[in-house]
C-alpha cells in the first residue's frame, strides 16, 4: 500500500462562502484557515495547497467574547523610529471589519511560501455582496 500525496497541477478548487454573521472570532477563523488549507479534503497534503477559496461576507457582523472590544489591540509599525501606531479592536470593527478577520485568518497559517500562497485565495467583505458571483460559490456551514 502507498500513501497518497496530491500533486499541485491536479487539485480541484472550489469556491465557499462563509457567512459571519453573529459568529465569533477565533472559532470563524479557525475554520476558515483549514478550509483554505484543504483540511476538509481526504487528499489532503500538508505540503500542497489543496484548499479552496474562501469568501467570507457579513465581516462587520463578526462577533467578539468577553471585553475584547475595548482591550484587544492591533499593532502596526511605519518603519520609522517611534512609528509604533496601535488601534483597539472596537475601532478596527468599525473602521475595517475586513481586516479583523484577514489577520485573524493569517495569524492561524503557515509562516512560509505556503501560508503566502494561501492568503491570496482568502476574499473577505464587510457586507453580504461579492463580486464572485460567476465562480459558483458553494454555502458552507459552519460547524457549532
Amino acid at each position: 500500500m502507498s500513501t497518497f500525496m496530491a500533486k499541485p497541477k491536479t487539485v480541484e478548487r472550489k469556491w465557499l462562502v462563509v457567512d459571519a454573521a453573529g459568529q465569533t472570532l477565533g472559532r470563524l477563523a479557525s475554520e476558515v484557515a483549514a478550509l483554505l488549507r484543504g483540511k476538509h479534503k481526504p487528499e489532503f497534503t500538508p505540503n500542497v495547497d489543496t484548499g479552496d477559496f474562501v469568501i467570507v461576507i457579513n465581516a462587520s457582523q463578526i462577533q467578539l467574547t468577553g471585553k475584547k472590544l475595548q482591550q484587544k489591540k492591533y499593532y502596526r509599525h511605519s518603519g520609522y523610529m517611534g512609528g509604533l501606531k496601535t488601534t483597539v479592536a472596537g475601532d478596527l470593527l468599525k473602521n475595517k471589519p475586513e481586516r479583523m478577520i484577514e489577520l485573524a485568518v493569517h495569524g492561524m497559517l503557515p509562516k512560509n511560501r505556503l501560508g503566502n500562497a494561501l492568503k491570496t485565495k482568502l476574499k473577505v467583505y464587510a457586507g453580504s455582496e461579492h463580486p464572485h458571483q460567476a465562480q459558483n460559490p458553494q454555502v458552507w456551514e459552519l460547524r457549532g
